[in-house]
């Protein structure tokens, strides 16, 4: 979650809510293959406008992808859990 809100302190509040479903095609995509997919989406759309969007995931990839070897409703719960501490 905290990689979420670096990722979107860069954004302006135009393109804010396209940027959060994006970001979300990423940490809540069914597999680490499937995410790494949408982080290169990610990154080809937004790259020419927000560079510094894609690149903490990119630079992180080697620990986000471990929240992948956890299932679906482990993964939910461990987002759940970070939004909730932070609040």
């Amino acid at each position: 979650m905290h990689l979420v809100r670096n990722s979107l302190k860069f954004v302006s509040w135009k393109d804010y809510k396209a940027a959060i479903a994006d970001l979300k095609q990423v940490y809540q995509a069914p597999t680490e293959v499937q995410a790494r997919e949408n982080l290169t989406a990610l990154s080809q759309k937004w790259q020419a406008k927000y560079p510094l969007v894609a690149k903490g995931w990119e630079d992180n990839w080697a620990n986000i992808a471990t929240f992948f070897d956890y299932p679906a409703d482990i993964r939910k719960a461990i987002l759940y859990h970070e939004c909730r501490g932070i609040a």
